[in-house]
């Protein structure tokens, strides 16, 4: 599996990871995260790599996260329907997402990024 580096062109942390990707000649596929969401495998992995803290995945800072009031409902949703809603809402999905059969991480930080990426 390639890296996989889900993103929203409109996400300043996200142009800067792909800035940061292209200047350290990383090998990855760039997907467009609102069009196309993590799979709910992809998620399910993710959210291991998270030791189970699902609020990792989500984009806590969104328009959407605050709209369905997700700070005081999450709590009260099974595991299942939370990857629902980040499978079928990109908008809800913290970015930049980046995954492969190894490894995932969310959010942009470069140190994390150069050891996930081993450069």
């Amino acid at each position: 599996m390639p890296n996989k580096v889900y993103e929203y062109n409109g996400c300043s942390t996200c142009r800067k990871a792909l800035k940061w990707l292209k200047q350290n000649e990383a090998n990855f596929k760039l997907i467009p995260i609102r069009e196309t969401p993590p799979n709910k495998a992809e998620l399910r992995r993710m959210l291991k790599f998270y030791g189970g803290n699902i609020r990792k995945l989500f984009n806590t800072s969104g328009a959407d996260y605050k709209k369905l009031n997700l700070k005081d409902n999450l709590p009260k949703l099974s595991e299942a329907q939370l990857i629902d809603m980040l499978n079928t809402n990109g908008n809800l999905v913290k970015r930049p997402f980046v995954i492969n059969k190894g490894g995932g991480r969310v959010g942009f930080k470069e140190e994390e990024w150069a050891e996930f990426f081993s450069l």
